[in-house]
């Protein structure tokens, strides 16, 4: 017996879809080039178009191609498809911007933040940024993707205070703060998952289902990737690796964080690493120089060691203010190179991948609430 026959209603549907997607990934383009690039027949194309513009997904740009040939039409989607809010909340300050469904940035706010700054400004920050962003923005924003340099709540989208966090964000709730700013939902994960996301799409670790991403910066973060996929466990807080116990400078156990305080590496009442005095000792070039360095090789690779023993990485990637020093990445991978259950470590090459990441992921939200309202309008 033959299989049935697709629908006429399924054909258009499939077509709209393919429409779209092209003009997703293209600024404009002709009918005749939406066919070459589909492989669909040109009047099967200007049926999806007509229909597609009648429905305000898709709309005719007025410019027209020149030449001997016949004078074609450009169309791009419409204005009203939208665009999506993507913010950055890190100890510096918060960054928002409103991005395209190409991915391009059409407007960018900053609001600085200070190292004594807490919840509250952190939370006004955020929402002055947003109210600018969405005033400056020529279109519609329709959802909302958050990266933080904290803990997040897996269920809610609500930073999480650690005991010994660094950052003084607090229980900060971006749902509720960006909800009046776009319409739809707000997507809130940490700086570290992202990061980890975007060296996977297309950074050191493209292609690649299995490695950990361990961040060196003012804070301690890692994400763990499992089968292309980021683990953010049952309360969202997979990764929060700065109280496994490994070895400190005298090389007895004591908890990651506070061998950077036994090595007097933390910012006053704060337990924030304070990168420039880290890297400045680093850069000494003597012999403390090379203990400090062989003291926080051992403290990484311990960690890396529960790392690995749990995840079963293909590899490790290292990134952050003074993770991705040539020197670190070189002494970790020497001494981890001794340990049993060893695997290659290699340095993140991104230059802000939490920021890339959650625009990637923004980008595919956006093409998938585009492609999603094409079947209620062709039905309308």
């Amino acid at each position: 017996m033959a299989p049935p026959k697709p629908s006429l209603e399924m054909l258009r549907s499939l077509t709209d879809e393919n429409v779209l997607r092209v003009l997703m990934a293209h600024p404009q383009l002709t009918r005749a080039e939406i066919a070459a690039h589909t492989g669909i027949s040109k009047p099967t194309i200007s049926d999806s178009v007509q229909r597609l513009t009648a429905a305000g997904l898709v709309a005719d740009t007025g410019k027209r191609t020149a030449g001997r040939g016949g004078v074609g039409a450009y169309y791009a989607l419409a204005p009203d498809t939208g665009a999506v809010l993507v913010a950055g909340i890190t100890p510096h300050g918060v960054t928002v911007e409103a991005v395209d469904v190409q991915g391009n940035v059409l407007e960018r706010v900053h609001r600085s933040l200070g190292r004594s700054d807490g919840p509250d400004r952190a939370a006004s920050a955020l929402a002055e940024a947003a109210a600018g962003i969405r005033t400056r923005a020529p279109v519609r924003l329709r959802t909302a993707v958050v990266s933080a340099a904290d803990p997040v709540d897996r269920a809610t989208g609500r930073l999480v205070q650690l005991p010994d966090a660094p950052f003084l964000v607090g229980e900060l709730d971006p749902p509720s703060i960006l909800a009046s700013q776009v319409e739809g939902a707000v997507l809130v994960d940490n700086d570290v998952n992202w990061a980890a996301r975007a060296e996977r799409d297309h950074g050191c670790a493209a292609g690649v289902d299995d490695f950990v991403y361990l961040h060196l910066g003012q804070g301690l973060g890692c994400a763990v990737v499992n089968d292309g996929h980021v683990r953010r466990g049952h309360h969202g807080l997979a990764g929060e690796i700065a109280h496994l116990y490994t070895a400190g400078p005298d090389n007895t156990a004591m908890r990651f964080t506070e061998v950077f305080a036994a090595l007097d590496l933390r910012h006053p009442n704060s337990t924030a690493i304070d990168v420039d005095a880290l890297t400045a000792r680093l850069a000494a070039a003597d012999e403390q120089a090379e203990r400090l360095c062989t003291v926080l090789a051992r403290a990484v690779s311990g960690v890396l060691a529960a790392a690995v023993s749990l995840t079963d990485p293909r590899m490790i990637v290292i990134g952050g203010e003074w993770g991705t020093q040539a020197g670190i990445t070189a002494a970790v991978a020497e001494h981890f190179g001794d340990s049993p259950r060893s695997v290659p470590v290699i340095t993140a090459t991104l230059t802000s991948p939490d920021l890339d990441g959650a625009r990637t992921k923004a980008v595919a939200e956006l093409r998938s609430l585009i492609l999603r309202s094409a079947g209620p309008a062709m039905r309308r």
